[in-house]
């Protein structure tokens, strides 16, 4: 069965700012979290974002050419959906925007696409997690409280109940927590 899986890293206290990353990311950089990030990339048919994660990495991965970080050829090469109401078209390659009714667009093209991964993104997440679509939740937790930032989950949300499936700890003390909906 196809899935529609959510990844992003944050901090401990829940900080996944991108302007921040130079405290709480990029001292904990390894091989095992590459590998970890490499497997969801290499594991999703399609990828999600919001409209701002898609215009960050858009930009960024856009202009690789050579698989950088072996993940480059599989994000420019395969369908993008975009959710936005404010986003006319997409710069990235097979990019498609998604305009309204998100949460069923994407229950539709999990079925026809197969697993799509929902990087970043966390407005998004967040709707989609109050309609119930999300079928997995990827976690990189780096082992530093920042204290300010964006912060992934922002209060928002009803309470909802997870049941681990993985965890591993990599180097640096970072948390690789995999988990989906308890039923």
């Amino acid at each position: 069965m196809n899935k529609l899986s959510v990844m992003t890293w944050m901090s401990l206290d829940g900080v996944f700012d991108a302007e921040l990353m130079g405290q709480w990311w990029a001292p904990y950089d390894s091989a095992e979290r590459a590998a970890f990030i490499q497997e969801a990339i290499g594991g999703a048919d399609a990828f999600v974002f919001g409209r701002h994660t898609y215009e960050m990495l858009g930009a960024y991965w856009s202009s690789m050419k050579n698989n950088e970080m072996g993940v480059a050829d599989k994000l420019n090469g395969a369908p993008k959906y975009v959710a936005s109401a404010t986003l006319e078209s997409g710069s990235w390659n097979n990019t498609t925007v998604i305009k309204s009714g998100v949460a069923q667009e994407l229950a539709r093209l999990k079925q026809r696409v197969g697993n799509l991964l929902v990087m970043g993104s966390a407005k998004l997440v967040q709707s989609l997690m109050s309609e119930g679509v999300v079928d997995e939740y990827r976690f990189l937790i780096t082992p530093v409280i920042v204290g300010r930032g964006k912060r992934f989950l922002d209060g928002s949300t009803a309470t909802s109940s997870l049941s681990l499936t993985s965890t591993k700890t990599l180097t640096g003390g970072v948390l690789a927590l995999q988990y989906q909906p308890a039923t």
